[in-house]
């Protein structure tokens, strides 16, 4: 079993495409299917079904996905040993919501591309906190932003970085600035996926006070709830990043809550026996410095746990 056959694994069970995957990697088709065979003939199973033209991953080739997966970034950061500090190339891979993403990280990148230009960053969309937890626990992230409540994580360790204003949105020609559970049992309700800390804070504020609204829509991304909640469709709970520019200018207006609720934390997070190469302490320390200067105004909020 080698390397190469495991990143050419890796790639073909992202893409599912073997065609595609001899593409990225600059092989011959026939390299690919040639290496996926070997590896299967090695593990005793088929790692892919072929299913006319599609390809899907068998139970045994997601399993052993993850386990590619590690290996093929613990090569990586035996390279960084073996050459000490003075390799700067590898991939870092980070989970965040597309709201950290778009309305926070782009001043970290920047820094980061600048003192690390060799680094290839690969971005995972991390829709849930329960996702996010998941894939650093298999090691399909190096580091992690995840919005929740302040409380031990296991296996994780947690730096806390802001508090997160969540407000309750609804569109701007909305009769009433008062957000009521039971007077709004009959409205769309515009959510989150499962496992995002939010979702739960919103529903909750429902089913505390005994109303259980059925009219449901679920998105994978807050950037399309606020644009469904602009144009009437329902409302939403969403961070004040996100809504705070539409609230100003009249597109949203924010519906008055009678109490905040919990507070929630946006936390960078990493495994606890994750080994810290170079440019993933530097992209911590950024990250601290970015957070703590520009949205805490200088003051930073640190938890291990």
């Amino acid at each position: 079993m080698e390397i190469k056959q495991l990143i050419t694994f890796k790639y073909a069970a992202e893409s599912l495409n073997f065609t595609q995957t001899a593409k990225i990697l600059n092989f011959a088709q026939s390299s690919v299917t040639a290496q996926i065979k070997t590896l299967e003939e090695e593990i005793g199973k088929p790692l892919f079904e072929r299913l006319g033209k599609r390809l899907i991953l068998t139970e045994a080739g997601q399993q052993f996905k993850r386990y590619a997966e590690k290996m093929i970034k613990l090569s990586e950061e035996a390279i960084i040993v073996a050459n000490g500090e003075r390799v700067s190339s590898g991939t870092l891979t980070i989970g965040a919501q597309e709201s950290q993403c778009t309305y926070r990280l782009l001043p970290i990148l920047k820094q980061f591309k600048a003192l690390y230009p060799n680094m290839k960053i690969v971005f995972k969309p991390a829709h849930s906190d329960e996702i996010a937890r998941k894939q650093l626990m298999e090691g399909a992230l190096d580091i992690a932003f995840i919005t929740d409540f302040s409380k031990p994580d296991g296996a994780l360790r947690k730096e806390r970085l802001i508090k997160e204003e969540l407000k309750v949105v609804a569109s701007g020609d909305y009769p009433s600035d008062v957000f009521s559970p039971e007077e709004m049992k009959n409205e769309t309700l515009l959510l989150t996926e499962a496992g995002c800390s939010y979702r739960y804070i919103f529903e909750d504020e429902f089913i505390s006070v005994g109303v259980h609204p059925s009219d449901k829509i679920e998105f994978g991304s807050a950037e399309t709830i606020k644009q469904c909640v602009i144009t009437g469709l329902g409302i939403a709970m969403l961070p004040g990043m996100v809504v705070d520019r539409e609230i100003k200018e009249g597109r949203l207006k924010e519906l008055v809550r009678k109490e905040s609720g919990p507070h929630l934390y946006t936390h960078i997070a990493w495994h606890k026996d994750k080994w810290m190469t170079p440019p993933l302490e530097a992209f911590i320390e950024l990250t601290r410095k970015t957070f703590g200067s520009i949205y805490n105004k200088g003051r930073l909020y640190n938890e291990i746990v």
